[in-house]
């Protein structure tokens, strides 16, 4: 395996390491496949854990879209589809129609 070059270490504000920046090209071979792929953007990431919303409501706000628009799609109401949104443990059945709808994979909703 050959070593990593030109990786820059981040530290915190007491100077230990806490980030690592790599080359693209690197991390792409890191990351395996693209298939495998199921990227969270840190927007999304932030509405849920930082904000605290449900995973279903921060991909659908990151995308730009209202619940009307998402309970279209699924052809329910958007006040259904708003209780949809607001639970924290919905049946997997449910969050993958809620992904199909928001054009996202499962595992995208699942973290």
């Amino acid at each position: 395996m050959s070593a990593l070059t030109n990786v820059q270490i981040l530290k915190d504000s007491k100077g230990k390491p806490e980030y690592a920046v790599i080359p693209y090209e690197s991390f792409l071979k890191l990351a395996g496949p693209e298939e495998d792929k199921h990227y969270i953007p840190h927007d999304v990431v932030k509405r849920s854990v930082i904000d605290g919303a449900t995973p279903a409501r921060a991909w659908r706000e990151y995308l730009g879209l209202t619940q009307s628009a998402v309970a279209h799609r699924l052809k329910i109401t958007q006040s259904a589809y708003s209780q949809l949104e607001k639970s924290a443990s919905p049946h997997r059945a449910t969050l993958a129609k809620i992904a199909k709808a928001l054009k996202i994979d499962i595992e995208q909703l699942n973290f």
